[in-house]
């Protein structure tokens, strides 16, 4: 019998496969970005330790007054380089990017592109 998946188990389920490859360390931590309907999540992750280094959200101060929708184009990017600008200042220049399951497209590109423009490499 075949089950019909819906889109976020089918991500889940990528994620997992994808998870397999990759991994953070203390010399080249893991980027993961989540994104909802309503908001997207940044965060470096140390997978050795299991430690959240730097993270950086719409729902940051920052960028919540600043935001009129947080979960479109443009705060993808503003939260790119927020995450950017955080594990920099922690000393943090490489790192590898988890895409989380989501296609390289729209929102999660838009985050990764800003990223690398404000100075990780990946």
């Amino acid at each position: 019998m075949i089950k019909n998946l819906d889109k976020n188990t089918a991500r889940k389920k990528k994620h997992d496969r994808l998870r397999n490859h990759l991994s953070g360390t203390a010399e080249m931590p893991r980027l993961n970005v989540y994104k909802s309907l309503n908001n997207i999540y940044a965060q470096v992750i140390d997978d050795t330790k299991g430690n959240t280094l730097v993270s950086a959200s719409t729902l940051d101060p920052s960028l919540k007054e600043t935001l009129k929708n947080g979960g479109n184009l443009d705060a993808a990017k503003q939260v790119g380089t927020l995450v950017a600008k955080k594990a920099l200042e922690k000393g943090i220049k490489n790192v590898v990017f988890d895409r989380g399951g989501y296609v390289y497209h729209g929102k999660i590109k838009a985050l990764a592109d800003a990223a690398r423009a404000a100075g990780l490499e990946f």
